[in-house]
């Protein structure tokens, strides 16, 4: 009786597993936003960096909208601090917004500081 308990447990963590995939990987992918390059500057309002993937909440006209960048290495890589995200320093940013219509949200592909490029994703062709 165990054994058949396990395996129907089994079943539903399999279950579980397999219709959970598309949802995160529609997120952590590209799939959520649109194909169009888009651009933006403001002033940058909060920052938020670590694991999945860090934000940076940014006023633009006054709106705010949230800029997705990099996971920790790849903030690292593209020589992106928490220093250089500053509250009130003005970024650019080059990257994808988001394909629900209304929503201020971008996937950051390049960001602009002072007038350097930092790229997070230099091999993605857009």
């Amino acid at each position: 009786m165990p054994q058949l308990r396990f395996i129907y447990l089994l079943r539903f963590a399999v279950l579980a597993a397999f219709l959970a995939a598309p949802a995160v990987q529609a997120h952590h992918g590209w799939a959520w936003a649109t194909d169009e390059e888009f651009e933006i500057t403001g002033t940058i309002q909060s920052v938020r960096l670590g694991n999945p993937h860090g934000e940076v909440t940014i006023d633009v006209d006054g709106e705010d909208w949230v800029v997705e960048v990099g996971q920790p290495w790849r903030n690292d890589r593209a020589g992106l601090s928490k220093e250089m995200l500053s509250e009130g320093r003005e970024i650019t940013v080059h990257g994808h917004r988001s394909a629900k219509e209304g929503e201020r949200l971008v996937k950051a592909e390049r960001i602009v500081i002072d007038g350097k490029n930092h790229d997070l994703y230099p091999d993605r062709d857009s």
